[in-house]
């Protein structure tokens, strides 16, 4: 078979042209600034009285703070189990109230056989990919952390990246993994001085920068060509009928 020929003219008939559209530089850009302090919400991981995640998230809120930000912390102590209670749980409501308030979030999780904690995981499988017409996590910028008892490891990192990844976040590409973290915090819950701590800096510094470039536009940056010809009504209505929920 001969290759055709660039630029391509022989045209793309599986295509939608109503849904299609041409990026554009023009389209990306927010219509205007926003004035208001960028908002991020924290989670961590622990439960414990002296948890190195929440003394992590404590010290990545007062550099979002000192950078401009508005910053919100979840406490998961009496948060049930995923499915062991309705979604009208308290604490439940409460998260999923802060992560639509949120215009970016960080995840810090301790590293527990070999992964992140069921704690964190448990937030996480209470933000519901959409609830109604509302995504409590999409669009919105994600930062990664971790502490680890033993030597550095990023396996909890790389989780929480397919979750964020799987929530529809745009997840930025610094991280952070602390190991021997009970190293590197004082007896006041303070992050010692060095590389680790200025790597933490780095990370926040990029997530504010990337929340300010994205927030305000997020709509369209993950607007997406496949769900514009799904919200269409003759569209919706054969996905009706395919469940059974209507006769064709």
């Amino acid at each position: 078979m001969d290759k055709p020929q660039q630029p391509f003219a022989d045209g793309m008939p599986n295509l939608s042209e109503a849904h299609f559209e041409m990026p554009t530089s023009e389209r990306v850009l927010a219509p205007a600034l926003l004035d208001h302090a960028p908002c991020f919400l924290i989670l961590y991981g622990s439960l414990r009285e002296r948890s190195f995640s929440r003394f992590l998230a404590y010290e990545a809120a007062r550099l979002l703070e000192a950078m401009g930000g508005e910053v919100r912390i979840f406490h998961a102590d009496g948060l049930p189990l995923p499915d062991d209670a309705t979604a009208d749980h308290p604490k439940v409501q409460e998260l999923r109230q802060l992560s639509i308030w949120s215009e970016g979030q960080i995840w810090v999780s301790p590293e527990r056989h070999g992964n992140l904690t069921g704690v964190m995981k448990a937030q996480v499988d209470w933000l519901p990919l959409s609830e109604g017409s509302v995504r409590p996590t999409q669009g919105r910028t994600l930062a990664v952390m971790q502490v680890s008892g033993g030597s550095q490891s990023f396996n909890a990192v790389n989780s929480l990246r397919v979750l964020g990844r799987w929530m529809r976040m745009i997840t930025i590409p610094n991280q952070s993994s602390v190991p021997m973290a009970y190293k590197e915090f004082d007896d006041a819950g303070r992050m010692r001085p060095g590389p680790l701590y200025d790597r933490v800096v780095d990370v926040c510094e990029e997530l504010m920068k990337f929340t300010l470039l994205t927030r305000g536009r997020a709509d369209y940056l993950v607007d997406r060509y496949s769900e514009r010809k799904e919200r269409e009504p003759e569209r919706l209505k054969a996905v009706a009928a395919d469940i059974g929920i209507v006769k064709r």
